[in-house]
């Protein structure tokens, strides 16, 4: 038997239930994880509350997409990895059939990989979800290069985080949002060049200054909603505004539509660009660059997972809670 994260309706972090289920074994393109580690995304939260980009077929519903762990039984066809290997799983499956918060987890082995050896396994779990995500934007897409500004808002996430170290490692110059005060100092001593607290100052008209009237090259937002008029005003000529969530529009930062920026659109010449971790992860020939990059400038030191807080898997309704209340600074992790 082992004890997993289930839900059995949509709703709060309270549908999460620590349920003994008996253990699986793996069909012949997966392997069993036994599960030191997970790391929460805000992805599970909205998955959890029927928001996702997909819904389970059917419940009770298993969650989760990254942990790391040792590998304890493998399918058939699995030929890279044996029993004993300390891994990692890429947010490369569908939840509606795989979940990995649990003691044990089935994975597809195509989203499994090794993690740097100078990393824990919390550090482990908690890199290819945010460190992907802005990869396949900032470094695949944007191309970003030295000299270039990258604003980067809600960047007190382990995503935007990520997105600050990214941005530092390919010599471009990263510019950070926080709607508080109380969270500048740590974007600073993450990498930031600037931080712009939103509550308290005009975007654009800071941009402008910190820029010297150019303004952000790349734009990196998980926000969107009525922002994206803002964030419009605050993008140099031809800027690219990536937005690749909309807690602005359905999330925890407000609600309504989502408007196209048209005047500053045309008379810039901007480019607004919906992206997903899952244009990286479906695509074998960019994921294999991904995880190249991320792998190697983690062995460098130029990217460090930052880890906001570790509840054990007994918590698991206080660590969604906990990311609920946008406190954290970094990735949440559940020690198991």
């Amino acid at each position: 038997m082992s004890r997993v994260v289930r839900f059995h309706k949509f709703g709060d972090a309270s549908v999460l239930k620590l349920e003994e289920v008996p253990e699986q074994a793996p069909k012949s393109d997966e392997l069993r994880i036994k599960v030191d580690a997970i790391g929460l995304n805000r992805a599970e939260v909205l998955f959890r509350e029927g928001k996702y980009l997909e819904r389970p077929p059917s419940f009770p519903s298993s969650i989760g997409y990254e942990a790391s762990g040792t590998v304890t039984a493998i399918g058939s066809n699995v030929k890279d990895f044996k029993i004993g290997d300390k891994v990692s799983t890429i947010p490369a499956f569908s939840m509606s059939k795989y979940g990995v918060y649990g003691e044990t987890a089935i994975v597809p082995v195509s989203a499994v990989t090794t993690y740097p050896k100078n990393l824990s396994a919390e550090e482990g779990t908690s890199i290819w979800m945010q460190y992907l995500t802005a990869y396949g934007a900032l470094i695949e897409y944007a191309k970003i290069k030295k000299g270039d500004f990258v604003l980067i808002t809600a960047a007190s996430s382990s995503v935007g985080l990520a997105a600050i170290q990214l941005t530092r490692a390919a010599g471009a110059i990263p510019i950070a949002t926080t709607r508080t005060a109380k969270k500048k100092q740590v974007l600073l001593d993450a990498g930031a060049e600037a931080v712009i607290v939103t509550d308290d100052e005009n975007l654009p008209e800071r941009m402008r200054a910190i820029t010297s009237g150019h303004g952000a090259d790349v734009i990196f937002d998980p926000v969107a909603g009525p922002y994206l008029d803002t964030l419009a005003e605050a993008a140099a000529q031809g800027a690219t505004i990536f937005v690749y969530g909309s807690l602005g529009s359905s999330g925890s930062l407000g609600s309504g539509q989502t408007p196209f920026p048209l005047i500053a659109a045309l008379k810039k010449g901007l480019k607004v660009q919906g992206y997903t971790l899952f244009e990286i992860n479906s695509d074998p020939d960019k994921l294999k660059r991904a995880k190249k990059y991320v792998f190697e400038a983690i062995e460098k030191g130029q990217l460090k997972p930052i880890i906001a807080k570790v509840f054990p898997l007994e918590k698991i309704v206080d660590a969604h809670r906990y990311m609920e209340s946008n406190q954290q600074l970094g990735k949440i992790v559940v020690k198991v």
